[in-house]
């Protein structure tokens, strides 16, 4: 056999029927006779005969892949959302094309160009904390291309949505902190263009206005690019004449950094400051001491967000976007209790 792919005309050569006989028996044409269906079946598994997506998606005008975007495959957060979309797809006989924008405005815009000339059914994507401009995707929307925004989204876009409810996450966490007894609570902030990060810090600042806590413009601090900015950040809380008791992080990663720097200045978490973190990254855990957090269930943010895709597809005409928004869970751990006169976290 030559060693090109296998396709249905090599089928029917070598068993003398037509390549049409051969193409509706391997789609199951209920008229086909059985014996010759089955003589089919087994000769493309002798042949090991794979059937042309490409050509198949020409016909149909359907590939049943899903493009997703996210910005880094390595944070666990995202890695768990891809695969619930994955296992829901597959569920569906969809398949999924994964591209990673590094956190890049223009490298997410690359990898949309990318998936759409590849004829994606649709796109689940998480904006970039760089993405500021909103016009491709308006454009891919208005082309009908179906699309779900999920964790990081655009309120001006009119599709569908699965976020996480990051203000009330944000008020449990500070919440917890005033019940351990800290009175001056600090922010670690990300960057104002991202939803997560605007609704992470309305919810610190209405639990400290609830609990009448002070609140000042010294003890929020912007970490635009996240965890890179993250030290600097810190080091700005910590040389500040009345320094904080405790720090809300946007995310697991800024607060594991501060959690390095306090370290490195001789502060001891949580009895000198606590520390509470967002997203519950696994590697929290395992830090001495542990690091409370905010957990996002990030597996049903992906389930989610493909249902929300198969309900656009297949049902376009009754179809308007949705937004789903998800329950957090905190989870206490020992980086947000004090310490008791025996020196016993309590």
């Amino acid at each position: 056999m030559k060693n090109s792919q296998v396709t249905i005309r090599d089928i029917a050569l070598k068993l003398n029927i037509s390549t049409s006989t051969v193409s509706r028996a391997l789609r199951g044409v209920p008229e086909i006779n059985p014996k010759t269906k089955q003589a089919v079946l087994d000769m493309a598994k002798a042949l090991h005969y794979e059937p042309n997506l490409i050509a198949q998606s020409l016909r149909s005008n359907k590939t049943h892949i899903i493009g997703v975007v996210v910005p880094e495959i390595a944070i666990h957060f995202f890695s768990t959302v891809i695969s619930g979309i994955q296992d829901k797809a597959v569920e569906y006989g969809y398949n999924i094309m994964i591209c990673q924008s590094n956190e890049s405005f223009s490298t997410e815009q690359a990898n949309l160009k990318a998936l759409v000339s590849s004829r994606v059914d649709g796109l689940l994507v998480c904006l970039t904390r760089e993405t500021t401009d909103y016009s491709f995707l308006h454009q891919l929307h208005e082309q009908g291309i179906p699309m779900v925004l999920f964790d990081r989204v655009c309120d001006e876009l009119p599709v569908s949505q699965v976020i996480v409810d990051d203000h009330d996450g944000a008020f449990q966490a500070v919440a917890h902190l005033f019940a351990n007894g800290c009175r001056r609570i600090a922010h670690l902030a990300g960057p104002s263009n991202l939803n997560i990060s605007r609704e992470r810090l309305q919810g610190y600042l209405d639990a400290l206005s609830v609990f009448n806590l002070e609140q000042s413009d010294e003890l929020i601090v912007s970490c635009p690019t996240m965890k890179e900015s993250a030290k600097a950040a810190t080091h700005q809380l910590l040389e500040l004449t009345n320094p904080p008791d405790a720090i809300f992080a946007v995310n697991d990663p800024v607060a594991i950094v501060a959690a390095e720097v306090m370290e490195e200045r001789n502060i001891k978490i949580p009895d000198d400051i606590a520390l509470v973190g967002f997203t519950n990254e696994p590697v929290g855990q395992h830090m001495k001491p542990a690091l409370t957090t905010v957990a996002q269930p990030s597996y049903e943010i992906g389930q989610v967000a493909m249902e929300l895709f198969l309900e656009q597809v297949n049902f376009p005409d009754k179809f308007k976007p949705k937004k789903r928004i998800l329950k957090t869970k905190l989870l206490v751990r020992d980086s947000s209790k004090h310490l008791n006169s025996k020196g016993v976290i309590s």
